[in-house]
């Protein structure tokens, strides 16, 4: 029931998707969990879908994707802010090659965009969890990817959403923005990145790749996909 209302909800929203077969096997399944809290602003939110777009379509990425022991990821895109909201933008799209990759940026391109209060880094987690369960392939790792420019501040610690989803076997990797104006401008009680290292990350080989500002954004994803994929 939980798969058909997600995948309903896109549909609904005319965004475009390869269907998969009946497990159908890739190397991983990647969920790109994304903050769009009231802490980002228009030319920041632009900066990091244009960040994702570029990544994904990155003739390195792709060689990657091809590289992998499947030749193809698995990918689903969603966006958080407070406890009382989480979406997915795009659902499980299947990229093996730069046509896939293409079709995927362009999706995105035209999904809208929200902005709305908080920071739930844990709500985040939670639905990432919830897309993951709903994963309509076959992986052979299951990864949420967490990007945000602020600490926990709605909803349950993010620690006790990370553990729950790593107890399941999940990796999650963090991206933290260093914004030099986060939080509606207050800097966080401890720097951000440690935050992540202490509070978000966790599972078997788990990261951190640091942006250290909105247009550094970009490259930063693009060396964490490349990574997470290898």
């Amino acid at each position: 029931m939980r798969r058909r209302s997600l995948l309903a909800a896109a549909g609904a929203a005319g965004i475009p998707f390869r269907r998969a077969r009946a497990a159908e096997p890739v190397d991983v399944a990647l969920v790109l969990a994304v903050d769009v809290s009231r802490s980002i602003d228009e030319d920041e939110a632009r900066l990091q879908r244009e960040g994702y777009r570029a990544a994904v379509t990155d003739p390195r990425v792709i060689e990657t994707i091809r590289g992998g022991m499947m030749g193809g990821i698995a990918i689903a895109y969603v966006e958080w802010a407070g406890i009382e909201y989480q979406r997915l933008v795009l659902p499980w799209t299947h990229i093996a090659d730069a046509a896939d990759a293409q079709r995927w940026a362009e999706a995105l391109a035209e999904a809208p965009r929200v902005s709305l209060s908080w920071t739930s880094i844990s709500g985040g987690i939670e639905m990432a969890r919830q897309v993951l369960a709903d994963c309509p392939f076959e992986p052979t790792r299951r990864v949420i990817d967490v990007s945000g420019d602020g600490v926990n501040n709605s909803g349950p610690p993010a620690e006790t959403a990370r553990d729950r989803a790593v107890a399941e076997g999940i990796v999650i990797n963090g991206l933290p923005i260093m914004n030099d104006r986060p939080t509606f401008g207050r800097m966080p009680p401890v720097p951000l990145d440690q935050y992540y290292r202490e509070s978000v990350i966790g599972g078997d080989g788990a990261f951190l790749e640091v942006a250290l500002d909105f247009e550094s954004f970009g490259v930063a994803v693009k060396r964490k996909l490349i990574r997470e994929i290898a």
